[in-house]
């Protein structure tokens, strides 16, 4: 009687192991996509500040035409 025992509890144990085994893959998938958007975050970022340094440049030169209207050649 103790082999029909077993038999179920084998089961539990081997869904236990299949679930938890999702479970970890989940939280794998989890990380990844985690790692993935903070990189594009990042990305984002520097070239973000890269628009912002052009923008500076580009009015900086603005502003010396601006100020010295005879150096277009007019």
């Amino acid at each position: 009687m103790n082999g029909c025992r077993t038999l179920p509890v084998m089961l539990a144990l081997s869904v236990l192991v299949v679930l938890a085994a999702c479970g970890v893959e989940t939280a794998g998938t989890a990380a990844t996509a985690g790692a993935i958007k903070k990189n594009e975050i990042e990305q984002g970022r520097a070239t973000q500040e890269q628009v912002r340094q052009q923008l500076q440049k580009s009015m900086e030169q603005s502003q010396q035409r601006a100020a010295d209207p005879l150096a277009d050649g007019y």
